[in-house]
């Protein structure tokens, strides 16, 4: 008798959301898309605190149409629901953050469309992104490149019968096993190897931890750089523990601005994994995140005894992505995200000097380069990534015409941003190839160039200081002289060059103004000369 009155009671909330919706000019009878279904009996949903509210999910698997008037037969119970975002809370359709709750308003874990146990969860609005798939698309491509990034599901949501529109049901960022999986830190750790993680902590706006002691890269307001604690939370969060996070940052800091930032025991790298910096940096930069490194910019840390370096990531928060805004240079495609600065140094909210840092390092530039050319084979070949906007385009293809009744605006030519989405990637594509530095063991050499050797000077004209770069088709020597106006030699060297970007350096502070010769001579027997002028 139970279960016939429980059943009742699904049908006849379903039915009642049917004819709500009806009534909302929306004719939502079926979808292909999961349907998520919420009654908050009354209550407003605010942003904070979590209301209790009654969900129901109606999930009949893949290929299989989900209609209204179906039971809840994926979950059907409590939750805790609020309003989420900061600029996004303001837009007429919401996001909203979720959390499983049983009948007394306590956590419940569980599994959802497949995705790893938990109880929180997010139901994002794509309401500034017509494409509806900038935010999808960004996770699918670092969790290919081998992170954990939110999985997302396409739905359809109803909120107190009335129709929602197309929604992405996401994971959180949260410590957990089926997510950021780093050691649990109990208030009790403050001392030694548990002391030493995990931690997930950001650069937000939301800044509750401490600031940088390193300025971001060509501020002109006095800008800082904030962090913010997100695991342990600021509420649980002891005092060792904030110690020595901050500690580690700062060492992290330290090194990388020091001058043997490059040094592979004493640099960066012994802080921070680079392999992560790396495809963090391709997957910002694909997308051109015009949010990229300044803001919802994440990072963790666990144990010493479990590797103990920072990881950048997991990736969030991409829809100001692929010219979705087009101030401070978000439309031009052929730009670095990670330069904001130099288009917008009065924005309060600037880049770390991290990443002009690391593309100075010589060998992050090669790793990079290595990286890229291995991407570029399939997880961020062209075909692969129009495959992703096609198969989003088809999958909401159904759902889309009744969100945009809903949603209404100058800019729901979704066929048209598709379009705009794939001309974009192309045109990205083809720029980073070009752009991203061409040096180290992945190193192209131009192939119509004849000669195994490209050689250029900078600055010229110099003053104390002149940078000789070599672009070598292969491993050989390169004998060098440089001579005054006078004919005297002042430099005579022989450089053992590897195959890629070669770079030296001499001092000539001491040398007096005017011209100078360089002579070069390759291995096999190639000659040539640059002139120089001295300051």
């Amino acid at each position: 008798m139970a279960r016939i009155t429980t059943m009742k009671k699904i049908f006849t909330l379903a039915f009642f959301c049917f004819f709500l919706i009806e009534a909302n000019a929306q004719t939502l009878n079926s979808s292909n898309l999961p349907l998520i279904v919420i009654n908050t009996n009354g209550q407003t949903i605010v942003d904070e605190p979590k209301i209790m509210a009654d969900m129901g999910i109606i999930h009949n698997g893949p290929g299989v149409s989900n209609n209204i008037t179906d039971p809840f037969n994926h979950y059907n119970g409590k939750i805790g629901i609020e309003i989420r975002g900061q600029i996004s809370q303001f837009f007429p359709m919401k996001s909203y953050g979720f959390e499983l709750w049983d009948n007394s308003g306590n956590s419940v874990n569980k599994s959802l469309f497949g995705l790893p146990s938990e109880s929180d969860w997010i139901l994002y609005a794509p309401y500034d992104d017509v494409s509806l798939m900038r935010n999808f698309m960004a996770y699918t491509m670092s969790r290919e490149m081998g992170h954990w990034a939110a999985n997302c599901r396409y739905v359809e949501l109803v909120v107190n019968g009335d129709y929602k529109g197309i929604y992405v049901f996401m994971e959180k960022i949260k410590r957990n096993a089926g997510r950021v999986n780093i050691s649990k830190l109990n208030t009790t750790d403050i001392a030694g190897d548990a002391l030493t993680g995990g931690y997930i902590f950001s650069i937000d706006k939301q800044a509750d931890a401490w600031y940088s002691s390193y300025v971001p890269y060509k501020r002109i307001n006095n800008q800082t750089i904030r962090y913010s604690y997100v695991y342990p939370k600021i509420s649980s969060i002891v005092t060792e523990q904030k110690a020595y996070i901050k500690s580690y940052v700062d060492s992290f800091e330290t090194a990388l601005n020091g001058p043997q930032y490059q040094d592979r025991r004493t640099g960066w790298r012994k802080f921070a994994d680079e392999n992560s910096f790396i495809d963090y940096f391709i997957v910002n930069e694909v997308m051109k995140n015009l949010d990229g490194y300044r803001l919802s910019s994440y990072f963790y840390k666990d144990k010493q005894s479990k590797g103990g370096k920072i990881i950048a990531g997991p990736v969030w928060d991409f829809n100001y992505s692929i010219a979705n805004a087009t101030y401070c240079n978000g439309g031009d495609v052929k730009s670095w995200s990670y330069r904001f600065n130099d288009s917008c140094p009065e924005d309060f909210w600037l880049v770390p000097f991290w990443w002009e840092r690391f593309m100075t390092d010589t060998a992050f530039e090669g790793n990079l380069r290595c990286r890229w050319k291995q991407l570029r084979q399939l997880t961020l070949s062209q075909s692969h990534l129009y495959a992703i906007v096609d198969s989003i385009s088809i999958l909401t293809g159904e759902a889309r015409q009744r969100h945009f009744i809903r949603w209404p605006n100058q800019y729901n030519n979704h066929e048209g941003d598709v379009i705009d989405i794939k001309a974009w990637i192309q045109n990205r594509l083809k720029w980073m190839d070009e752009n991203i530095p061409n040096i180290g063991a992945c190193f192209d050499y131009p192939a119509n160039v004849k000669k195994s050797v490209i050689i250029k000077t900078f600055p010229n004209p110099f003053q104390k200081k002149l940078t000789i770069r070599i672009d070598s088709r292969n491993n050989q020597p390169l004998y060098i002289n440089i001579f005054d106006g006078t004919g005297r030699q002042l430099i005579a060297d022989m450089l053992n060059l590897t195959a890629g970007r070669n770079a030296y350096e001499y001092v000539t502070d001491g040398w007096a103004a005017g011209m100078y010769l360089l002579y070069y001579k390759s291995g096999n027997g190639e000659t040539g000369t640059i002139k120089l002028i001295k300051q």
